[in-house]
């Protein structure tokens, strides 16, 4: 099922590049990022609140604020650059290095998470940098 929600993340994932960038020509790359939260944050809310999770909260120990919390700015530090990237660069372009995360994240899962490095994970990586840097040249 995990496949499932990736691959429609990853769909998401580039329906919102196209938006933005048809969304974002002549306005402020943070005020365009400032609207995007707000809908963010409203939908998510109304999730929460249709599931009845709301309670939940009380639930939440001093650990998982703080990192939630952190992943929250480094969430907002993100949608700010790529805002900035999308409004002056190409799309086709940008969004691939956006992407780069994917390998950004398999690193730091090694070295701060200690999940184990496998071969195919590896070559995956290598793979996904090379076409990186392929499409942006």
């Amino acid at each position: 099922m995990w496949i499932l929600y990736a691959l429609l993340s990853a769909l998401f994932a580039a329906l919102t590049s196209i938006l933005a960038k048809i969304g974002i020509q002549n306005v402020n790359s943070n005020l365009a990022t400032a609207i995007r939260t707000v809908v963010v944050l409203a939908m998510a809310w109304g999730i929460v609140f249709a599931a009845g999770k709301q309670n939940e909260i009380v639930n939440i120990t001093q650990k998982s604020w703080i990192f939630l919390a952190l992943s929250g700015l480094a969430t907002g530090l993100s949608w700010l650059f790529y805002y900035k990237a999308l409004q002056i660069g190409e799309a086709s372009k940008v969004v691939p290095i956006d992407k780069f995360s994917v390998v950004i994240s398999m690193a730091l899962a090694f070295f701060i998470l200690g999940e184990a490095v496998k071969t195919k994970t590896i070559i995956g990586g290598i793979l996904i940098t090379i076409g990186t840097f392929v499409l942006i040249l």
